[in-house]
């Protein structure tokens, strides 16, 4: 058999007319010469008026034309046939009783076919059809064996890297290998993280403007796909030189894809393993008096943490309020937490991690030697801290023992820094929270409840109402300024003759004196504690 056919994407009614047996029929394009890039799904031979019964769109119809070329109606009823049912095109032979080209029929069929756009071919000497279907056919067969071959061999290769669990980079390398082009592996910012197969230049980020939807426009006609779980998308796989039209390449990139997430998820899996691992370690630490720090060592570098020159405390809690829904601070949690391993990894910093309390994580880092520790913790935070979070740190230590004892400091200053009415730290320790800090910790306890109703009961009587109200606030105002009365009347308050009657009236209320040190930071405690509890 002749192969006539070079390699190419799809077979075309244009490639088919390159075949020698067809160009032996001296062809001639009489309508439709601009579809001629049409895919042949088929070659199917017709003579029958009633052709559309036998096609399902997208043959390539072979025709004699002997029941309709003598009729410009009946050639006309037969072409709207193939083009109601979606044929790629049609080639009639046209030869008279004697061998030789029919004039007559090819003008009828000419003006049958005038202002069609499917491809129309008409041939003025005799062929085989049966060898042009026979190659076309083979084409086709051929083709579709070829597909499978290559669906079984994008298969073997990432079921291959699946199993060797093969990282990011390893993945991206062998799909640029299989598509021989750029790939790209980005986040859902559009953030590099991986990249093979030459320059590919990272996608434009969406814009309103005219060329901005120029660029998003080319960008969505590029190959690509979205990475990780249908209602979890973490990233997106881009071949930027290829046509999202191109099949076989959309196999080998969705299969990428599909890959890349297997390995995201075994990672995470490990990484749980790992966390819930030295979270054991911690745990047992903190309520055993026998490990010493040489055992604490030993067994904290088998879970791999390095234990280096000086250890930080660190615990993330996820801010919450009555009607927070369990599951939701849960799954903030374990994100936040992840986020923050694969930051500390990133920085080279060593970590022993552990769940604590319900939506918040203790964190003992290690990070290289001559780190600055502000630095350190600022970039680790980078990503982290956000307003729904508040980050407390404790002690650092050479001690892996004792940094681990100290993150129940740091998760003391968490819970206080996260009722503090402004937070614009990354971080907090103990310094940082102070008084407000040391109430809030101790909110709870009936005898500072005790001292802080006994403090301003004359405020708080139900008879005082609204009057009590503006007493509380007048207080509040006065102990901000440090007890200044001058600070306070210019902070506009009031006249100033009328201000220090209210303070006087004020003072009688309270039965003490606002002018005594003593007086006013018991009152201070009492109205802090007020707020904080109501």
């Amino acid at each position: 058999m002749e192969d006539l056919l070079p390699e190419a994407s799809d077979l075309t009614v244009a490639r088919l007319l390159d075949v020698d047996e067809i160009r032996r029929g001296d062809p001639e394009v009489i309508s439709g010469a601009d579809r001629l890039d049409r895919t042949v799904r088929w070659v199917h031979i017709a003579d029958s008026e009633n052709v559309d019964q036998f096609l399902e769109g997208g043959e390539l119809v072979l025709s004699t034309g002997l029941s309709f070329r003598s009729s410009a109606k009946s050639t006309a009823i037969f072409l709207d046939q193939l083009e109601s049912a979606s044929a790629a095109g049609a080639i009639i032979e046209l030869i008279d009783d004697a061998g030789r080209a029919d004039d007559a029929a090819v003008r009828t069929v000419r003006a049958a076919a005038r202002s069609r756009d499917m491809p129309i071919i008409v041939l003025r000497r005799r062929i085989k059809f049966v060898r042009v279907t026979q190659i076309a056919h083979q084409e086709l067969l051929n083709r579709q064996l070829a597909r499978v071959e290559h669906a079984r061999t994008v298969h073997e290769v990432f079921t291959q890297l699946s199993l060797e669990s093969a990282g990011p980079q390893e993945i991206v390398d062998r799909t640029a290998e299989l598509l021989d082009s750029p790939v790209t592996l980005e986040d859902v910012s559009h953030r590099l993280l991986a990249r093979s197969g030459g320059r590919a230049a990272p996608a434009q980020g969406r814009r309103t403007d005219t060329a901005g939807k120029d660029r998003l426009g080319e960008d969505e006609r590029r190959l690509q796909t979205p990475v990780g779980l249908r209602d979890r998308r973490w990233g997106r796989l881009l071949a930027p030189d290829l046509s999202a039209s191109n099949e076989e390449a959309a196999q080998v990139i969705e299969r990428a894809a599909q890959a890349l997430t297997l390995a995201r998820m075994a990672e995470r899996d490990e990484q749980d393993l790992l966390v819930q691992a030295q979270g054991g370690l911690i745990r047992e630490i903190l309520e055993s008096t026998e490990l010493d720090e040489e055992q604490v060592r030993e067994r904290a570098s088998a879970l791999g943490f390095a234990p280096r020159s000086h250890m930080i405390p660190v615990v993330v809690r996820v801010d919450r309020s009555a009607s927070t829904d369990p599951t939701t601070l849960q799954l903030r949690e374990r994100s936040l937490h992840r986020s923050f391993l694969s930051a500390a990894d990133e920085l080279r910093c060593s970590t022993l991690s552990a769940g604590l309390q319900s939506g918040s994580f203790g964190v003992v880092v290690a990070p290289s030697a001559g780190v600055d520790e502000g630095t350190i913790l600022e970039r680790l935070l980078a990503g982290v801290s956000a307003q729904d979070t508040t980050v407390g740190v404790g002690r650092s230590s050479r001690s892996l023992v004792d940094a681990v004892v100290h993150l129940d400091s740091a998760m003391q200053v968490a819970e206080m820094a996260s009722t503090l009415e402004m937070r614009q730290q990354p971080y907090y320790r103990f310094s940082d929270v102070r008084l407000r800090g040391l109430i809030s910790s101790l909110s709870d306890d009936p005898r500072v409840r005790a001292f802080a109703e006994a403090e301003l009961a004359p405020l708080l009587d139900a008879a005082s109402g609204q009057d009590g109200e503006d007493m509380i606030a007048l207080l509040e105002k006065f102990l901000r300024h440090g007890g200044n009365k001058s600070a306070l009347a210019r902070s506009g308050f009031l006249s100033r003759p009328a201000l220090y009657a209210r303070l006087d009236k004020l003072q009688q209320r309270l039965g003490v004196s606002l002018d005594d040190a003593e007086s006013r930071t018991a009152l201070h405690v009492a109205v802090l504690w007020l707020r904080m509890n109501r």
